[in-house]
């Protein structure tokens, strides 16, 4: 983790914080780091990997490591990109899921109305039970199937994503998939 700081530390909780908990804290913070609001790349990076290894040791899902102990991604020619994400599977390519992925400043009619444009750009709309759910067949970045799920949060959305890769074919990576909805989300 960048700078090896302890994750509860970098969220503001203590240890024995909920996954509800955790999930409030990253987006609070999220709201003023993340670099499409002008914040800091790494330090949205930061929050997110502490976002993932809290909430891995809040579920069980393996013990948190000292905040000086070596990581694999220090090590050269260590395991590959996909591998050292923490929480995650080295082979978790062919159904990939971010939760939350981003936040649209609308309410959920209005941000998926914005949403049903932007699926027209990339791809084809598959399912759409407005204002929570649009199911698409992504052309862009990669062919996949791809599913958002919006929940209201303080007078925005927030959207989740699910992404599916088809056919024989690996899931494109939910960054660059996340990253393309913005992009054109951004074009608007």
């Amino acid at each position: 983790m960048s700078g090896r700081r302890d994750p509860f530390e970098v969220l503001g909780l203590t240890r024995g914080a909920t996954v509800t908990e955790l999930r409030t804290a990253r987006r609070r913070l999220a709201f003023d780091a993340h670099p499409d609001r002008g914040g800091d790349e790494r330090r949205m990076q930061e929050l997110n990997e502490a976002f993932e290894a809290a909430v891995a040791h809040a579920t069980g899902r393996r013990p948190l490591a000292e905040p000086d102990a070596p990581t694999a991604a220090a090590t050269p020619g260590g395991p590959p990109p996909a591998a050292r994400r923490p929480g995650r599977r080295p082979f978790r390519r062919s159904v990939e899921h971010d939760v939350p992925s981003f936040v649209i400043e609308a309410l959920p009619a209005e941000a998926f109305e914005a949403l049903l444009v932007v699926a027209s750009w990339i791809g084809e709309v598959l399912v759409d039970e407005p204002p929570y759910l649009l199911e698409v067949y992504l052309h862009d970045p990669a062919p996949c199937w791809c599913r958002l799920d919006l929940v209201p949060d303080a007078g925005a959305s927030t959207v989740s994503l699910t992404v599916v890769g088809i056919e024989a074919e690996p899931a494109p990576e939910i960054e660059t998939v996340r990253d393309t909805w913005v992009a054109n989300l951004n074009r608007l």
